[in-house]
């Protein structure tokens, strides 16, 4: 393969179906690690049957439970194994996942990610880790899926936090604001065409959270993260990220 070349690759990100946390609205990166409940389950059914029929290349899941069952029942209905990246695990919040959800912590994770999206990318989770070791690890983790090859339709299920950071940082053609400010909701579809260019990865985001594919009790979403009345605001910075270094 030339040095020049240029791999395009089509990545669904899919987000895992409900599970307890979103009710009890715990952090979850490594210790916290429910199944999905019913409507989850339900949830990555039609989820499945969204993708039946068409040419799925490869499958890719967190290994945090929510996230590979819900890429279980999806391969089953592609006929495609499953691999574990532990590169796609949600944000390491760090000490927060030892912590009670109370609005007190939320407000504590919102600031952080906030100012993640105003450029300041230093900035840590307790214990946890910082945007721009956040970033590497998705970068690390794309790479190993796209593998060298071009052509791909390639499935990973995973999480809404670090999906976002995904779309923000490498999608030049993302809305920041709605994607900021919105949710992507349980077994939400985001698609994004990815280029890899040498050590440069580009994306463009064709699709934002869609769950036009699920319906009845498996439509009625809960949000993902505490609700409350002040959120952190986000400075004119954030709206102009382009890319992060």
């Amino acid at each position: 393969m030339s040095s020049s070349t240029v791999l395009t690759n089509t990545i669904y990100l899919v987000r895992h179906g409900e599970n307890p946390a979103n009710l009890t609205k715990e952090f979850s990166y490594r210790l916290v690690d429910y199944p999905l409940n019913a409507k989850g389950l339900l949830q990555a059914r039609q989820t499945a049957a969204f993708f039946r029929g068409q040419p799925i290349d490869a499958i890719y899941a967190s290994p945090l439970r929510r996230a590979r069952q819900t890429a279980e029942i999806i391969a089953e209905a592609v006929a495609l194994p499953v691999t574990l990246l532990e590169e796609f695990r949600e944000i390491n919040v760090g000490d927060l996942e030892r912590r009670p959800p109370t609005v007190e912590h939320w407000k504590l994770h919102d600031q952080i990610i906030a100012d993640w999206y105003s450029g300041n990318y230093l900035t840590r989770f307790p214990e946890g880790e910082n945007f721009l070791e956040l970033l590497q690890r998705i970068r690390q983790g794309l790479r190993k899926v796209i593998a060298g090859q071009s052509g791909r339709r390639i499935i990973i299920a995973g999480h809404g936090g670090i999906f976002t950071v995904l779309v923000k940082s490498l999608c030049y053609n993302a809305d920041r604001a709605p994607i900021y400010h919105g949710a992507m909701d349980n077994c939400a579809i985001t698609e994004i065409e990815l280029q890899a260019f040498e050590e440069v990865l580009v994306g463009n985001l064709r699709l934002w959270a869609s769950t036009a594919h699920l319906s009845g009790q498996a439509a009625e979403l809960v949000p993902g993260q505490l609700q409350y009345a002040e959120k952190p605001s986000v400075s004119p910075i954030a709206e102009g990220l382009s890319t992060a270094p």
